[in-house]
């Protein structure tokens, strides 16, 4: 049993102990849940967590610059008003 169990794993690396268990209780083994963990453990099995791309982007971006007077720094803030019909309008009269 170790051995099916280890072989799903170097199969399909993404698969945790509960995938692991679905497979092999449509093969047939019949073994409980708790010890398809304690097995994988035992082989040394982990499931490697992803890190988000976005915050790995975050991480590497530069500081914001600080203020020394005023109109030096300026944000990306845009702001949208709607009118009574509906239209949509940036700051720009009509």
């Amino acid at each position: 049993m170790e051995k099916r169990i280890k072989e799903i794993c170097e199969t399909r690396v993404r698969y945790g102990y509960r995938r692991v268990h679905v497979l092999l209780d449509r093969e047939g083994w019949g073994i409980n849940i708790k010890k398809v963990y304690r097995i994988y453990r035992e082989l040394g099995m982990q499931l490697r967590n992803k890190s988000p791309k976005r915050r790995v982007k975050a991480k590497l971006r530069d500081d914001r610059a600080e203020a020394v007077g005023p109109n030096d720094v300026w944000a990306m803030d845009f702001v949208h008003d709607h009118a009574r019909s509906g239209v949509i309008r940036s700051g720009i009269p009509i």
